[in-house]
């Protein structure tokens, strides 16, 4: 079972950074629901495991549609799916769409998310609240202990090296709390000084 979600990567703010910034053209004006706002940058798309750890992961503009992308994700990765058949999604309502979950019922994934307005009740509803709860806590460890949202890179490459640091730290202190035995695997605690 994978849990899948996107968050903003903002870049800039002022008109002028805009204007001047070497990332244009690759980022762009998009909207955060969750925060009620508007960010000029990037949306880092995630899947990850229950306990957190990074499977794959993109960085498009802003405006890219989350259903594209995942499936783009995916279709990089043809091995990754090849070796877990039955493959369990689950993410927010904004992955819908019937000819999106045929793709994936295709790939044999099954696709657990809440039903949209004027939608019957899905499947799964109930364990889907506390399951869901992961990704958003995996976005929070990243904008808040990682700085996700304070990267500070101002060139495509310098942008994507911020980016990466934050998903290698994050996989590693998983990694370590693993093999020391920790009950928490994606605390980073003891790692924040």
């Amino acid at each position: 079972m994978w849990i899948v979600d996107s968050t903003p990567v903002e870049c800039g703010r002022s008109r002028e950074t805009v204007k001047r910034s070497d990332l244009a053209g690759w980022t762009e004006y998009g909207y955060c629901a969750s925060h009620s706002r508007f960010f000029w940058g990037l949306r880092l798309h995630l899947v990850c495991t229950l306990q957190g750890l990074p499977v794959i992961f993109a960085l498009p503009g802003a405006k890219a549609d989350e259903r594209e992308t995942l499936l783009a994700l995916l279709a990089a990765e043809p091995a990754l799916l090849a070796s877990r058949p039955g493959q369990t999604l689950i993410c927010d309502k904004n992955y819908f769409g019937r000819d999106f979950e045929y793709q994936l019922a295709e790939q044999d994934i099954r696709l657990l998310r809440p039903a949209r307005k004027g939608e019957p009740e899905r499947p799964g509803a109930p364990l889907f609240k506390p399951l869901r709860q992961v990704i958003e806590s995996v976005n929070e460890t990243f904008k808040g202990q990682l700085d996700l949202e304070q990267h500070r890179g101002r060139t495509p490459g310098g942008v994507i090296a911020r980016v990466m640091q934050r998903i290698l730290a994050l996989t590693a202190a998983i990694w370590h709390n693993d093999y020391m035995g920790q009950p928490v695997l994606r605390s980073l605690t003891a790692y924040d000084h």
